[in-house]
């Protein structure tokens, strides 16, 4: 789960895709101009922020074409604190990280390939601070010492 820490956010509507359970406080990604789950295939440039309220099969309007709310960062270092797995280490701050397919943070940096995440502070072993690196091109200056 995704929350936010500190930075601007806006909230914007975007279509989803119908009949598509997703977790809220998770990261969206676009598919053919839809919003689902973010996945540990998803690429930076596809990610659209994070899901405000969960989509459960019992919504009224689960399998309705619709419009939901996305939390977006409006700056590169709005800070989000996350869930992780393969254990984030104190030595994580500088590093970018991908997803599990779950919606948390693989803590594993050889694992990189999309870079979705920076790491900015360490919190726990399950645990820590990240920015985005969404958009086209990502963040301005992106580095990874892994």
């Amino acid at each position: 789960m995704f929350k936010l820490k500190k930075g601007k956010t806006k909230i914007e509507w975007l279509p989803v895709t119908t009949s598509t359970a997703i977790t809220g406080g998770y990261l969206v990604a676009f598919s053919s101009g839809y919003l689902i789950a973010a996945t540990s295939s998803s690429a930076s440039s596809a990610i659209a922020g994070v899901l405000v309220k969960t989509i459960a099969t019992t919504d009224a309007d689960y399998a309705t074409a619709r419009k939901v709310a996305v939390e977006v960062p409006v700056d590169k270092d709005t800070v989000w604190e996350a869930d992780v797995t393969s254990s984030l280490a104190t030595t994580s701050p500088g590093y970018f990280f991908d997803l599990t397919n779950g919606g948390y943070v693989n803590g594993a940096t050889a694992a990189a390939t999309y870079d979705v995440v920076r790491c900015v502070g360490y919190i726990s072993a399950t645990k820590g601070l990240f920015t985005l690196n969404i958009g086209t091109d990502g963040i301005a200056g992106k580095f990874n010492s892994a």
